[in-house]
């Protein structure tokens, strides 16, 4: 795997691409919060990435994990237990992440599956602490009001979190944009996720970061809401 780079979208948020999966840095004045955390074994990457871009990983203060799956937990502990922060993750995929539920299968589509059997290639992720299970719209401490906005279907437990302040919205994998805004893969429920997908298009972000794919940011709002009318 290349080095990890922290890609610059907004003068406080910045992206960290792991070929499968990606995660999101957000900085405030004095901390940092990790939305998701990438494989396992990549945290060593992701600290030298953060040092790169002049930032110092001893900043980090929470992990917060959009859902269960492993390309988004895999390095969650080890980053938390070096520098200190805390692990938030919704109630229900909480007891998956920590490895005393099954991981929920998803509902694949028959062109679903090579993609599905690729993702398998990641590193399974070692049983994580929760630190703080959340629900749906609390505030979770950083960006100006983060907010917790759950979404289940993709797992019972995904949860986006929204930056009204900003109008950041970090989608999971509800929502994917590998080929413009799009639905996202791999649902446990397909059509539960598409009703969070439409609730999560009814927020009008102006910066919409997905777990695959570029981040959108211009023509954001318009375009989810195009993507959530199938």
């Amino acid at each position: 795997m290349a080095p990890i780079e922290l890609t610059r979208i907004t003068p406080r948020l910045h992206l960290l691409d792991f070929s499968v999966g990606q995660a999101y840095l957000w900085q405030d004045e004095e901390e940092l919060t990790l939305i998701d955390a990438g494989w396992a074994g990549t945290a060593d990457d992701t600290a030298a990435a953060m040092r790169s871009a002049g930032l110092d990983p001893d900043r980090l203060r929470r992990i917060v994990l959009t859902h269960c799956h492993r390309d988004h937990v895999g390095a969650a502990q080890e980053l938390a237990d070096r520098h200190g922060a805390e692990i938030l993750a919704h109630r229900l995929d909480a007891p998956v992440i920590r490895g005393e539920a099954p991981v929920p299968e998803p509902d694949l589509l028959d062109w679903e599956l090579p993609l599905y059997e690729h993702g398998l290639t990641v590193p399974q992720a070692p049983p994580t602490r929760v630190d703080r299970e959340v629900e749906d719209g609390e505030e979770l401490g950083f960006g100006d009001g983060a907010v917790a906005v759950h979404t289940p279907g993709h797992t019972p437990g995904s949860m986006a979190v929204h930056l009204p302040r900003h109008g950041v919205l970090f989608a999971g994998d509800t929502v994917a944009s590998v080929q413009g805004v799009m639905f996202g893969v791999f649902h446990v429920d397909r059509a539960l996720a598409l009703d969070s997908m439409r609730a999560l298009a009814k927020l009008a972000p102006s910066v919409l970061c997905c777990g695959h794919g570029a981040p959108v940011t211009s023509d954001t709002a318009d375009r989810l809401a195009e993507a959530a009318r199938q």
